[in-house]
């Protein structure tokens, strides 16, 4: 597992996103990465994001919100008023070697901030495998246009 440590490379191919701008949780210190998938840690937080990384316990009440497309921080205890803009719905390709054509219509989690995965256990479902092409998996981001219940988890 390997979180991110530096804003990630995306590709878009879809002129149909849906960006909103979310607060940040500042219960916990966090620093987030473009790329990263954001949350509502129930359990923290009902109502501001958080990004995931591997030592995030998912729950199933958790919700997958999108992917942070952009990189920020916020420091423990801040006023909750430090913005982010996520990408709520869309198609967005990640680097990653995980996936062929042949996985396409399957269901992709992130096992940590960086990493793509078939496995539902304890990870945030973000979407649908639409396509591979030159190193990148094009997930088709909350195909239903809203956030998703990590109820796999």
């Amino acid at each position: 597992m390997a979180n991110l440590i530096g804003d990630a490379n995306l590709r878009f191919a879809d002129d149909k996103m849906l960006l909103a701008t979310w607060t940040l949780d500042s219960s916990a210190a966090q620093t987030v990465f473009k790329g990263q998938p954001m949350i509502l840690d129930v359990s923290e937080d009902t109502v501001n994001a958080r990004g995931f990384v591997d030592a995030t316990v998912v729950d199933p009440a958790d919700v997958f919100l999108g992917i942070a497309n952009e990189g920020t921080f916020v420091l423990i205890g801040a006023a909750e008023n430090h913005k982010i803009e996520l990408i709520m719905a869309g198609l967005v390709g990640f680097a990653s070697t995980v996936f062929t054509n042949a996985d396409v219509g399957k269901t992709v989690y992130m096992s940590d901030s960086a990493t793509l995965s078939v496995t539902a256990a304890d990870n945030p479902e973000i979407g649908i495998l639409s396509f591979v092409n030159e190193g990148y998996a094009y997930v088709s981001i909350n195909p239903n246009r809203a956030p998703k219940i990590c109820s796999g988890a």
